[in-house]
């Protein structure tokens, strides 16, 4: 269930509500009691967890990176090294 954003445009007060997506608005603040208690638009909240993805979104396999010539002394791509670092 998604968590709501609300605030009173009357005295301020706010509030994090946990609604279904097909449960009716909040419209009563709980502090005051007037109906102007609306719904905040807000930026959606997630997290990354975990050390990250690889360069290639393949855990092991191939290399992403042909084999550079050995007589060619820039790197194959970008994301290389350069023959000279090894």
């Amino acid at each position: 269930m998604p968590i709501y954003a609300y605030r009173c445009e009357e005295c301020g007060f706010a509030k994090d509500v946990l609604q279904k997506i097909s449960d009716a608005p909040l419209s009563d603040c709980p502090t005051c009691g007037k109906s102007t208690f609306k719904k905040q638009v807000t930026a959606a909240g997630f997290q990354l967890k975990g050390s990250g993805w690889y360069a290639t979104d393949f855990r092991g396999g191939a290399s992403a990176c042909p084999a550079a010539p050995a007589e060619t002394a820039a790197p194959a791509c970008a994301a290389c090294p350069s023959a000279e670092a090894a």
